[in-house]
């Protein structure tokens, strides 16, 4: 994993330098297309990280998750990459934990939604003819 990031940063380094040697001539675009490498760069980095702390099983059932709920696939890859980063995981992420995971997930996300209903109402000096 390593390499891959020191790889990544080398990249990102020749990209750099050449946009410099490029002049600004269309730099709105660069910046565009170099945020948009960015993104790919944390995204993959996310991605090694997950495979790294999950078992196979686990990453499959979160892979179907996230076709149905992305927002909540979301949200447990980010407690699970928190824990992993605190050293809180002490093996990898089995489909039992994940499970455990998803529930703490879904739980903290059914206490923040409440949906209000406001019905409108007709005032008295309305005439219904």
């Amino acid at each position: 994993m390593a390499d891959e990031e020191l790889e990544a940063i080398r990249q990102r380094r020749m990209a750099e330098l050449m946009a410099r040697q490029g002049g600004d001539g269309g730099s709105s675009e660069q910046q565009q297309q170099e945020q948009e490498k960015q993104r790919q760069e944390a995204e993959e980095r996310r991605t090694m990280m997950l495979q790294q702390v999950m078992e196979m099983e686990a990453r499959e059932r979160l892979s179907r998750i996230k076709l149905v709920k992305p927002d909540k696939a979301k949200a447990v890859e980010d407690l699970i990459l928190q824990m992993a980063t605190r050293r809180q995981l002490k093996e990898r992420v089995n489909e039992e934990r994940l499970i455990h995971l998803l529930e703490q997930v879904n739980t903290q996300m059914s206490q923040n939604t409440r949906v209000t209903i406001q019905r409108q109402r007709k005032s008295v000096l309305e005439d219904d003819w």
